[in-house]
C-alpha cells in the first residue's frame, strides 16, 4: 500500500522532498507523484486547472484499484483564494472521480472515501500559503536564511514600476525575487556561469542551507506531512 502526495509543480515538489529529508528520514518512504504541472508550463501557475486535479485523481483510482493506495495527499497553493473556497475545489474532484457524497470539510485532515465495494482510500488536502495567502514563492521568501540583498532591492523597481502606473502582481513579484535570492545572493560567481544548472529551484532547495526549514511558517505543513 503506498501513500501518494500531488503537487502543482516540479518546483513544490523539489520543496517538499527537501523538508521531508529536514523533518526525518522515516519520512522519506513517502511517495511524491507526478506533478500536475511542469513548472516551465508558466500557464498552469496562474491558477489551479479543475480538469488537471480530476484527472490525476482518476489515474490515482486506477493505481489504487490495481496496486493499492493506503492515502492520498493534496497540496495546492491558496493564492488569493479562501480556505473554503480551496476546500470546494477538492470536493468537487473527489465527488466526481469517486461518485461520494464524503467531503474533506478542514484542512489536513484525512477522510475515508470508497473506491469500489471493497477497497477504500484516505484522502486530505493542504494549502500553501503564508498568512492566509500566496504560494510556494511567497513561503520560500519568508524562511529564506541569507542576507538578500539584491533579492530586497526589487522592492524599489516595483516602486518605480507602481510610480509609472504598471502593476506586477504579489505573485509575479515572490518569483522573481526568489529566483533573483537564489541566483544573485545565494550563487558564487563561478556558478553563475552555469545558472541554469548550479542557481536552479532544485539545487537552491536540495544542496544548500539558503531556507530555512525550522520557521514557525512551516509549523502547519510539517504537521501535515507528519500525518501520513
Amino acid at each position: 500500500m503506498s501513500k501518494i502526495l500531488i503537487v502543482e509543480s516540479e518546483n513544490d515538489k523539489y520543496f517538499i522532498e527537501a523538508l521531508l529529508c529536514h523533518l526525518h528520514p522515516n519520512l522519506n518512504g513517502l511517495q511524491v507523484d507526478e506533478p500536475m504541472c511542469q513548472i516551465d508550463d508558466y500557464q498552469c501557475l496562474n491558477g489551479l486547472d479543475q480538469k488537471k486535479l480530476t484527472n490525476t485523481l482518476c489515474n490515482l483510482k486506477d493505481q489504487a484499484l490495481k496496486d493499492g493506495i493506503e492515502q492520498i495527499g493534496i497540496i495546492l497553493d491558496q493564492d488569493n483564494e479562501t480556505e473554503k473556497n480551496r476546500i470546494n475545489l477538492v470536493n468537487e474532484a473527489i465527488a466526481g472521480v469517486f461518485n461520494t457524497q464524503i467531503k474533506i470539510s478542514v484542512i489536513a485532515q484525512f477522510v475515508t472515501v470508497p473506491i469500489d465495494d471493497n477497497l477504500t482510500v484516505e484522502l486530505a488536502c493542504y494549502f500553501t500559503n503564508v498568512d492566509g495567502k500566496g504560494e510556494l514563492e511567497t513561503v520560500l521568501k519568508a524562511i529564506k536564511s541569507q542576507k538578500s540583498v539584491y533579492a530586497d532591492c526589487l522592492e524599489e523597481w516595483r516602486n518605480c514600476l507602481q510610480a509609472r502606473e504598471k502593476e506586477l502582481s504579489d505573485k509575479d513579484f515572490d518569483k522573481f525575487w526568489v529566483s533573483v535570492y537564489q541566483r544573485f545572493d545565494c550563487c558564487s560567481k563561478k556558478e553563475k556561469s552555469q545558472a541554469f544548472k548550479k542557481c536552479s529551484q532544485e539545487v537552491s532547495l536540495k544542496n544548500k542551507k539558503i531556507y530555512n526549514f525550522d520557521s514557525p511558517v512551516l509549523d502547519g505543513l510539517k504537521e501535515f506531512l507528519k500525518s501520513f
